[in-house]
């Protein structure tokens, strides 16, 4: 669902000049600066190497609910895949800035008694210890989808449902809780751009980018 977001806004920003994406399924979207690279094993990335040079950004999307995980199995996915994926980006474009997409409530002590918020800590610290250009840990709380978007979990897509018709009302009475999918494409690109004053990105910081 993020991934969609960031992609819509990538297409529609004139300042953009190309958008590669390597995605497990393709995405069924035609576009004349889009090249998408389908890849169902995401650990193995090395064939893809020579087609993952000279960007300036690599927004990073890629996630999966905690629920029902053991933390062995969200490690493989939330911080090994992260990794695994970094290293090679590191090394194809040296200097790219990382944008990670991680949620409000990470721990970035590693010690919480929340299991998903101590891995989502874990690889937002190694993340930021890595020698890109720069990095920037995005936290979204709950994240509204716009223009037709739908996540792939059906329960959100029911959640979601429910909450945007609200979401102007939401977004009064507790405006650092809740953003969108445009206006998280929209503050990525913008960090990408521009840098930022934190490296870590709360949904205040998103929503006034």
């Amino acid at each position: 669902m993020i991934g969609q977001g960031v992609l819509r806004e990538c297409l529609l920003d004139s300042g953009v000049r190309r958008v590669v994406t390597v995605v497990r399924r393709p995405t069924g979207r035609n576009h004349s600066k889009l090249t998408e690279l389908v890849r169902p094993d995401l650990t193995i990335l090395a064939p893809l190497a020579q087609q993952l040079t000279g960007f300036d950004a690599c927004l990073f999307c890629l996630g999966v609910s905690a629920l029902g995980m053991t933390e062995e199995q969200y490690t493989s996915v939330t911080y090994d895949l992260t990794l695994s994926i970094a290293k090679t980006v590191l090394r194809t474009s040296p200097n790219v800035t990382f944008i990670y997409v991680s949620g409000a409530g990470t721990d970035s002590s590693e010690r919480g008694r929340a299991m998903w918020a101590r891995v989502k800590g874990r690889t937002e610290n190694a993340l930021l210890s890595m020698p890109f250009k720069a990095a920037y840990m995005f936290r979204p709380g709950a994240i509204i989808p716009l223009h037709g978007i739908r996540s792939s979990t059906g329960w959100y897509n029911a959640m979601y449902a429910v909450l945007k018709p609200l979401y102007p009302l939401l977004n009064r009475i507790a405006p650092t809780m809740f953003t969108t999918t445009e206006q998280l494409g929209r503050a990525m690109i913008s960090v990408a751009r521009n840098g930022y004053e934190r490296h870590v990105l709360e949904t205040v910081d998103i929503n006034r980018l």
